[in-house]
């Protein structure tokens, strides 16, 4: 049982959906990001999923494309994400960590998988989410990271069909993400109606809980999403609000409105 899995163990014992919220490390620098990471638990928030920087993030639009800029001016790094962990884990060990990221960033960084997972490890990380690894290169890095104890978690899409599907699924872990929309986050909002369905069929096959991502910026829709899945993630919209300079308690506010929302 990883945290992941424990996380969805007891939300279902309560009756209850998952609220993820995503942010960039390092965004707009360490030490405010650890604060906001920080607070994201007492915020509601039941799964962090925390966006290592990278220069070319395809499948982010503009807002979180901005925050991965910030972060590098930073220093941010994919080292300094695992800090970031680190520093997050020293108060709080039963929150799950998913990265979310690119394999550009650890091939360059570690350029071996095995001495990446025994960091991630060593530093409290639950979850990956790598979206330029398909299924057929599980053996690259999805395979040693179950290996290693750490969640494999696969994008499913609109345009993920029933032939396809099986592919996508087969090591997948922890939970499936179904990306509500065609096209980048922050780029049209998600339906549920149109969500649902899909959602259904992806439980089906899956029989991992589906949390629903993109699309998702406010309250009423991070409640109308989670309805019809096990969950839901919002990140362009808390990140938008990093990006203004808002305060960090103005930041998690609305972080505790929108798990209000999942949550209801």
């Amino acid at each position: 049982m990883t945290r992941i899995d424990t996380c969805f163990a007891q939300l279902k014992e309560r009756n209850r959906k998952a609220f993820v919220a995503y942010m960039m490390a390092s965004d707009p620098d360490f030490d405010t990001s650890l604060a906001i990471m920080r607070g994201l638990p007492a915020a509601g928030v039941d799964i962090i999923e925390l966006g290592v920087p990278f220069t070319d993030p395809m499948a982010d639009g503009p807002t979180i494309q901005l925050a991965g800029q910030r972060a590098l001016a930073a220093g941010g790094s994919l080292s300094r994400t695992l800090d970031m962990v680190r520093a997050f884990r020293k108060d709080d060990n039963a929150t799950p960590i998913v990265l979310m990221g690119y394999y550009n960033t650890i091939y360059a960084r570690h350029g071996s998988v095995d001495l990446f997972l025994t960091e991630a490890v060593e530093a409290g990380v639950d979850g990956l989410i790598i979206v330029d690894l398909p299924p057929e290169e599980d053996n690259e890095l999805c395979l040693p990271a179950q290996k290693a104890g750490i969640n494999f978690i696969r994008l499913a899409t609109p345009t993920t069909d029933d032939k396809r599907l099986p592919a996508v699924l087969a090591n997948t872990s922890g939970f499936v993400y179904y990306v509500s929309v065609n096209g980048i986050t922050g780029s049209a909002a998600a339906n549920a109606d149109v969500v649902g369905p899909e959602v259904a069929r992806i439980r089906a096959a899956a029989h991992l809980p589906v949390v629903v991502g993109f699309g998702i910026s406010t309250p009423d829709a991070a409640h109308a999403i989670a309805s019809v899945a096990d969950g839901c993630v919002v990140g362009s919209a808390i990140v938008k609000l990093i990006g203004e300079g808002r305060p960090v308690p103005e930041v998690l506010a609305f972080v505790a409105s929108l798990a209000e929302g999942a949550h209801r």
